[in-house]
């Protein structure tokens, strides 16, 4: 793949991922839809010593659970329906190499437990088989998903998280690296048709729109303009940009709990009385606004939510 990158975010993500790929760890790539998961996915397979081996990819969502697991794992002869010869799966084409799963996010539950299975190196087998398979191979996931919020309301298996998580590489979205956004809309252009170019003046546009769909949505937005500009160079009028959604009126101020009065020897000096300080005061800070306070506090909404109810509970307790 074409690497066009010129931030500074970028450029040690690319280092980053070029020491990591060194190593065998597991390493899951995280980003938003469209940032460029699977880039820094074959830069890790690119430095590796699997180089030069199979690189092989497959996106978790794009099939249901009997097909991906025939897909992964292949089949025998007569396994089912439709199986007259036998087919050995994606696992076994990447023996050596690296195996990219997309989307893994996505992955059922009942396939959770087997891939678990195989990334801890233990020997499976094709659908309908009596001999299991034994393959060596690098596996690295991608997922714009929050998988901690996953694990913890039960939807992704704690144990498959900390196996693919050996090592994490974070990939920004394009509004967190403005200087990527013109070598990235030049040589989508280019690649377009050579005799356009952008004016000073798009370029500007270009690097002052926010990006929801990242590379995607550039991409979208640059061949749109390409097809429909009525001269040799594209200027701002010419891009179609989405705008963003106006804002959601803000949640009513709740009100912010008074925190009792300090007994003696008892001052805000324990962890829960700093604690129980801080949150009040970026509630202040923020008007009561529970998600912005939550947001300046680096905790989520639920555990927000949850302290303010025990501070309640005990002002109710004391006042009995």
């Amino acid at each position: 793949m074409t690497a066009i990158i010129a931030s500074e975010p970028m450029r040690r993500l690319l280092a980053m991922a070029e020491r990591v790929a060194r190593s065998n760890t597991t390493v899951l790539v995280t980003g938003e839809s469209g940032s460029g998961k699977e880039l820094i996915a074959r830069a890790v397979h690119h430095f590796s010593q699997r180089a030069h081996k199979p690189w092989v990819d497959l996106s978790c969502a794009a099939l249901p659970e009997l097909l991906l697991e025939s897909e992964l794992f292949g089949y025998d002869k007569g396994a089912f329906s439709g199986a007259d010869v036998a087919k050995p799966g994606l696992f076994e084409l990447a023996h050596q190499g690296t195996i990219f799963l997309d989307e893994i996010g996505e992955l059922d539950p009942k396939m959770q437990v087997k891939l678990l299975r195989v990334l801890d190196g233990v020997p499976y087998y094709r659908l309908g088989a009596v001999k299991k398979v034994t393959t060596d191979v690098r596996v690295v996931a991608a997922t714009n998903r929050d998988l901690e919020h996953a694990v913890s309301e039960g939807r992704f298996r704690g144990d498959l998280f900390h196996r693919l998580s050996q090592f994490v590489l974070r990939v920004p979205p394009l509004r967190e690296r403005v200087e990527d956004i013109a070598p990235l809309a030049r040589h989508i252009l280019e690649q377009h048709d050579r005799s356009l170019r952008f004016t000073a003046r798009a370029i500007n546009a270009l690097e002052s729109h926010t990006w929801p769909g990242n590379i995607r949505e550039l991409r979208n937005a640059v061949i749109k303009a390409a097809v429909m500009a009525p001269r040799a160079e594209i200027d701002a009028i010419d891009l179609v940009l989405t705008r963003p959604k106006p804002a959601a009126a803000p949640a009513p101020a709740m009100v912010v709990p008074e925190s009792p009065e300090p007994q003696h020897g008892d001052d805000f000096a324990s962890l829960d009385g700093m604690e129980r300080k801080m949150i009040l005061e970026a509630l202040a800070a923020t008007g009561g606004h529970q998600q912005n306070a939550a947001a300046r506090l680096g905790i989520s909404r639920r555990t927000l939510s949850r302290k303010l109810r025990s501070y309640a509970a005990e002002r109710v307790s004391a006042a009995s």
